[in-house]
């Protein structure tokens, strides 16, 4: 499958969203510390609801412990500074699709990393600054598990 992964998230609410995502489409959901909450805070279990125990979440203290367990696998930024739609990449299993902490996003720092393979964006009319996080990863995951054929789905 392919993985999700929330670089320094800080609203529980849209962590919560993406875990119920995970869930639902069985990829892997990598949150990157610092947090900005804590994991057991109530509005984050309420968010996912009962999903927690079927998705597949790891915790990684900063971005280099995420680059060691993620192996090589091709990074996909999501970010407004991009040209290329998030549609246009032929997603394999095992990608990662890496998403910037609420509200900053991925900084150039991040972007410019060399674990980074490419910069996608999602197309939005003008003068918009950025979608939710959960929203903006579910269209990602969606995606990427489209074009996976939506293996094993029912």
């Amino acid at each position: 499958m392919f993985n999700v992964a929330f670089l320094e998230p800080k609203i529980p609410p849209n962590t919560g969203n993406a875990i119920r995502m995970a869930a639902a489409t069985g990829c892997t959901l990598h949150l990157i510390g610092p947090l900005g909450f804590d994991l057991s805070e109530p509005q984050l279990r309420r968010a996912g609801l009962d999903y927690h125990d079927l998705a597949t979440v790891e915790v990684h203290a900063d971005l280099d412990a995420a680059w060691t367990a993620l192996g090589g696998n091709r990074v996909f930024a999501f970010t407004a500074k991009a040209a290329r739609w998030f549609t246009d990449v032929e997603y394999r299993p095992g990608d990662v699709l890496l998403f910037g902490p609420e509200p900053t996003g991925l900084s150039e720092e991040v972007l410019a990393d060399p674990h980074v393979s490419e910069r996608v964006r999602i197309p939005m009319l003008p003068g918009r600054r950025s979608l939710n996080l959960s929203n903006a990863a579910a269209l990602g995951a969606y995606e990427a598990w489209r074009q996976l054929g939506f293996d094993g789905s029912v």
